[in-house]
C-alpha cells in the first residue's frame, strides 16, 4: 500500500491557493471598538450665540504727571503686578523735592530754636514784666515756625508722589499688548501709555435674547466651542437689563485659559426651554452619510448591526435620537468608520484593558 504524500515544493502552492478561501469563510478580524449604552437624559433646547473671549483685566494705563518718556516696555513683554512698564523724566520734580528739602531743614532748625527760647522766657517771666512780652513774642513766632514746617512738609511730600508717578506700575500681572506711545515722546496727564491684558483671568462675552434669561444663572455650566475646539464654562454673571430694540442682554461666562486666546471668536450654546427626557447617545457615535444618519448596535453574539437613527434635540456633547435604538442598547462610539454590517467587533474596556469579545465574557 503506497502513502500519497506531497513533497515541499508541490505543498507551498497548494496553501497559498487555499488561503484565500479560508480567510473568506472566516471574514475580516474583529474590529476594536468602544461602546456605551443609549440612555434617557435630560437635555435642554439651546441657542448658539456668536460671543468673543476677552480678558477681565484689559487697561490702557495712563500718565497721571507730564513729562518726557524715558522707557517704555515693549509689546510681549510679561510683568508681575507692580513691575514699571514706563518711566518719565523726574529731572524738575527731583530738584523740586531738594529744594522743599532744604526748607524743611530750614524751618525745623528755627522751630528748634524758638523752643529752646520760649523755655528760657518762661523761666524768667515770673520775675521780669519785660520777660514776658519777650515769651509772647516767642512763642508766637514758634507757632509760625511750626506752620511753615508743616506746609513746606506738605509740598515735598506731594513732589514726592508726583516723582512716583513719574513710574507707571502694572496694576495686576500681563502682557504688553499695545504701546500707544514711544520713548523720547512729550506725554501730559491723562494721556494713555501703555495697554496691559491678562491673559489668564479669560471671559466669553455675549448677548442672549431676553426669553434665556429664565433658563441661566450664575454657575450654569455652558458649552463653548469653535470650528477646532470645544470647552465649557461657568457663567460668572449676567446683566438682565435688554436694549430696547434687540431685546438681547449680555452673559459673560469664566473659562481656562487654555485653550482659548482673548480676542477669539467663538459660540456658545444658551439655553432656550426647560430640559426634557429624552433617548439620547453621544455625538460620536453617529455615522453621517448620504442617506442619512445611523449608529451601530452591538448586539448579543458581538456582530455589529446599523439602524438608521432620526437626529433631535442636541446638548453639548450629547444628541437626541429616535428609530429603532432602545434604553440599554449598546452604541458604538469609537471605530463605527470601517465597520460593515454584521462584522465581528472586540469592545474596549475604558481602563486600558485588551479588547473583550464574546469569548472572553
Amino acid at each position: 500500500m503506497h502513502r500519497f504524500s506531497l513533497s515541499p515544493a508541490r505543498l507551498l502552492p497548494a496553501l497559498l491557493l487555499a488561503a484565500p478561501t479560508v480567510l473568506a469563510q472566516q471574514g475580516p478580524p474583529p474590529a476594536s471598538v468602544r461602546v456605551i449604552e443609549a440612555s434617557m437624559t435630560e437635555l435642554a433646547p439651546t441657542l448658539e450665540l456668536p460671543g468673543t473671549v476677552v480678558s477681565r483685566n484689559d487697561a490702557k494705563l495712563s500718565a497721571e504727571v507730564q513729562g518726557q518718556l524715558l522707557f517704555v516696555a515693549e509689546v510681549g513683554t510679561r510683568v508681575e503686578k507692580g513691575e514699571v512698564v514706563a518711566r518719565m523724566d523726574d529731572t524738575y520734580l527731583t530738584l523740586q523735592r531738594d529744594e522743599y528739602s532744604g526748607i524743611v531743614a530750614r524751618e525745623s532748625s528755627r522751630r528748634e530754636f524758638l523752643e529752646k527760647e520760649a523755655r528760657r522766657l518762661r523761666q524768667l517771666a515770673a520775675e521780669n514784666v519785660a520777660a514776658r512780652n519777650q515769651l509772647d513774642e516767642t512763642e508766637s513766632e514758634l507757632q509760625g515756625a511750626v506752620g511753615e514746617l508743616t506746609v513746606a512738609n506738605a509740598r515735598r511730600s506731594q513732589i514726592e508722589v508726583q516723582l512716583a508717578k513719574t513710574r507707571i506700575r502694572a496694576p495686576f500681572p500681563g502682557i504688553v499688548t499695545e504701546r500707544l506711545q514711544n520713548p523720547g515722546e512729550y506725554t501730559s496727564a491723562g494721556d494713555p501709555v501703555i495697554r496691559l491684558i491678562q491673559p489668564d483671568s479669560l471671559e466669553v462675552v455675549a448677548r442672549a435674547p431676553l426669553a434665556s434669561l429664565n433658563y441661566v444663572s450664575e454657575g450654569t455650566e455652558l458649552v463653548i466651542r469653535t470650528d477646532n475646539t470645544r470647552g465649557s464654562g461657568a457663567v460668572r454673571t449676567l446683566v438682565p437689563f435688554g436694549d430696547g430694540r434687540s431685546h438681547l442682554f449680555e452673559i459673560r461666562v469664566s473659562v481656562p485659559p487654555t485653550p482659548w486666546r482673548v480676542g477669539e471668536s467663538v459660540r456658545m450654546a444658551v439655553p432656550s426651554a426647560e430640559p426634557i427626557e429624552v433617548l439620547a447617545v453621544p455625538r460620536d457615535a453617529l455615522v453621517l452619510r448620504r442617506e442619512g444618519s445611523s449608529v451601530y448596535r452591538v448586539l448579543d453574539d458581538e456582530t455589529a448591526e446599523r439602524v438608521s437613527v432620526t437626529t433631535g434635540l442636541g446638548a453639548g456633547g450629547m444628541i437626541q435620537i429616535t428609530g429603532g435604538i432602545d434604553a440599554g442598547d449598546r452604541i458604538i462610539v469609537r471605530g463605527a468608520e470601517r465597520l460593515r454590517p454584521g462584522q465581528k467587533v472586540s469592545i474596549l474596556e475604558d481602563d486600558g484593558a485588551p479588547p473583550r469579545t464574546a469569548d472572553s465574557r
